[in-house]
């Protein structure tokens, strides 16, 4: 079995189509078609069903779909090891980020990485909750961090940073006669939430604080990123929920944040390893997350202000 195969299946494998997944890896569809089958008969099963009409994948072809890109992603990892070794790193530590988590503050925390262990690379990869999980057990990555302690056996997901919860309204929407606004009555309009398979801990979240009241929201658009949401909401296409540092660092004109009313619900940021004792840089990495403290007026004690403060609370 070589590289070559997997690259043919994994082609064929995404496009269920023969001559899709050739002109993909520009070659011929014939010799595509012959990798496959010396793969099949590497592997001594059926990898796909095809007829005149369409190709499908077998049950072991979908097992070794699941499997597949994980080769390629440990290749990827040590190819990045070794340009690190040659940029004068001397050591690694693979970080997965999921559900948007907290901007400001990762940033800030980046920042204090590099200043305090200069010689570690952190590679950083955007994945979702699900995938970030599986990639901790099958050592893609070192540690995570995502919104979700909802996380199986044999991971850790311990809780490190809080981001207050707020509804991003408008400019000019008639909320804005509220200082912190009535849940009830963010209900009684449309609302842009995050996507619950893209940023699944995030939105987890979002409607753990939605079930506070016996309403049920409007949801007339699910994102993938924050930056889109407040995007729709400066257009006025609806209201979004989203952290107090999330809304501020997208920094999208048209958009204020307003504190719930009542109990000020949060967004909480999970730090996610595999159970066990990490090792030294690993260590040291997680007690650092705990020294980054939250950017002033970004807690869940003290809401950040309205460009709209003269406006009356009632």
């Amino acid at each position: 079995m070589e590289l070559r195969h997997l690259r043919c299946f994994l082609a064929v494998a995404e496009e269920l189509h023969f001559a899709r997944a050739a002109e993909r890896l520009h070659i011929e569809q014939s010799p595509l078609s012959r990798a496959i089958k010396e793969l099949e008969e590497n592997l001594g099963v059926k990898l796909f069903v095809r007829t005149t009409r369409s190709t499908r994948l077998t049950h072991a072809g979908k097992l070794f779909l699941e499997r597949v890109p994980r080769v390629f992603t440990a290749l990827q990892q040590a190819r990045d090891s070794v340009k690190a070794a040659a940029n004068g790193f001397h050591g690694q530590l693979r970080v997965a980020l999921s559900d948007g988590i907290t901007p400001l503050r990762f940033s800030t925390f980046l920042a204090l990485c590099r200043q305090d262990e200069p010689e570690t690379e952190i590679r950083l990869s955007e994945v979702p909750l699900a995938q970030q999980i599986k990639g901790l057990h099958d050592d893609l990555y070192d540690v995570g961090f995502a919104q979700s302690d909802e996380v199986g056996d044999g991971i850790i997901a311990e809780p490190v940073w809080d981001d207050q919860l707020m509804v991003a309204v408008p400019a000019r929407h008639p909320l804005l006669k509220y200082k912190r606004v009535p849940l009830e009555e963010v209900l009684h309009y449309p609302l842009v939430l995050g996507d619950p398979l893209a940023c699944e801990g995030h939105a987890r979240q979002v409607e753990r604080a939605l079930r506070r009241v016996e309403q049920e929201p409007l949801i007339t658009e699910r994102v993938t990123s924050i930056d889109l949401m407040m995007a729709l909401v400066s257009a006025g296409f609806a209201l979004g929920l989203a952290g107090a540092s999330q809304i501020a660092a997208g920094r999208e004109p048209g958009v204020v944040a307003r504190p719930l009313a009542g109990r000020t619900p949060v967004l909480t940021t999970y730090l996610l390893r595999l159970d066990g004792e990490p090792s030294q840089a690993l260590a040291r990495f997680i007690e650092r997350v705990s020294t980054v403290e939250a950017p002033s007026g970004q807690n869940s004690s003290a809401p950040p202000q309205s460009d709209l403060s003269e406006d009356a609370e009632t």
